[in-house]
């Protein structure tokens, strides 16, 4: 059994600017904790496999092609891949998001 704990795990490289975290890191999938503090943002990408978000905390905005949605704690959002989606903390709290990328990409996210 491998327990990991967010906390005691470093930042990944990202291209957003926020504080993300590899949970799970294995060829056939990635798993990310994400902490989005107020008024940070995801910029729009893309990327080339499907990605789950569920929300553990906060009431984020999520875009996904043309919808643009507020969401809240325990909520599951599915992106198909190829398209353009993205998360927004327009509120005053933090936001943590757990986004799951199944099957781990091969190619990079565009950002758009």
């Amino acid at each position: 059994m491998e327990i990991r704990n967010f906390k005691n795990l470093g930042m990944a490289d990202n291209p957003h600017g926020v504080q993300a975290t590899k949970l799970y890191d294995k060829d056939h999938a990635l798993i990310m904790h994400l902490l989005l503090k107020p008024l940070e943002s995801f910029k729009p990408h893309i990327t080339p496999v499907d990605v789950a978000f569920y929300i553990l905390a906060g009431k984020p905005t999520i875009m996904v092609a043309d919808e643009k949605v507020k969401v809240e704690r325990d909520d599951i959002i599915e992106s198909p891949k190829d398209i353009v989606h993205c998360i927004y903390n327009d509120t005053d709290e933090d936001i943590r998001v757990l986004v799951m990328k199944l099957p781990k990409p091969t190619g990079k996210t565009k950002i758009v």
